[in-house]
């Protein structure tokens, strides 16, 4: 937790494409595990992975191998914890 500072996360979700990743992350049950693919974005690989690398150096997910792909989890409790609300406001733009 003491890796994740406000800076950073508010960066990372500057951008749209990463708003949402973050956003079907936080209304989907806790613990869901989502690969990039499954988010279904029309931008290249590359493209995706800097978009993932971007929102796991911030903090907001962590990602674990699963042979040739790796799973998206979002670090809700931490992420509740330091800035209580944020996902909450994250979820509901996206979903309106």
């Amino acid at each position: 937790m003491a890796e994740i500072s406000f800076g950073p996360v508010l960066a990372a979700l500057a951008d749209p494409l990463r708003r949402r990743v973050v956003a079907e992350l936080a209304r989907a049950p806790e613990g869901t595990q989502r690969t990039c693919a499954s988010f279904g974005f029309a931008v290249s690989k590359a493209s995706l992975t800097h978009h993932f690398r971007v929102l796991r150096e911030a903090g907001l997910i962590r990602q674990v191998n699963r042979g040739n792909s790796r799973a998206a989890t979002l670090r809700r409790a931490e992420l509740d914890r330091l800035f209580p609300h944020l996902l909450d406001l994250v979820a509901a733009e996206q979903a309106s």
